[in-house]
């Protein structure tokens, strides 16, 4: 059934998390070649262009809260990619080797998923509903 023939398409809440499983389909099969969920993708690549990140920078950037983050980074952990240091409170996170040698193979990643996405949406369309969307994600902070 189309989001549009709904009972409940005039819901903010059903319609975005109707196109947030859509769009979560795309990118695990656009991930798949990396073996990672698209969120341990990008939290890894935070970490590779941000090596020391600490935890709370990741939450904050990736707007998940912290508890989550710490989930991912046990996972990247578990999979040797990253690992965590801590000195006194601070803990930092760092990409392992095994982590920096997937960057290429993210971003071709991060690359195809844009270019799927665009496809079926199309150029100007893709681009104005990623602001759309992060302005009105900001307004309901």
């Amino acid at each position: 059934m189309k989001s549009s023939n709904s009972r409940f398409n005039k819901c903010l809440y059903f319609s975005t998390n109707a196109l947030a499983r859509k769009v979560e389909k795309l990118a695990v099969e656009n991930w798949k070649k990396v073996d990672l969920a698209p969120s341990h993708a990008y939290l890894l690549m935070m970490v590779l262009e941000n090596p020391g990140a600490q935890p709370s920078c990741i939450a904050d950037e990736m707007q998940l809260t912290p508890s989550t983050i710490t989930r991912l980074i046990e996972k990247l952990e578990e999979k040797k990619l990253v690992i965590r240091t801590t000195e006194g409170k601070i803990t930092n996170v760092y990409p392992t080797p095994k982590g920096k040698e997937l960057l290429p193979k993210m971003k071709t990643c991060m690359g195809e998923f844009t270019k799927t996405y665009t496809e079926i949406l199309g150029a100007e369309e893709s681009m104005r509903m990623v602001q759309n969307i992060n302005k009105l994600t900001d307004k309901l902070e």
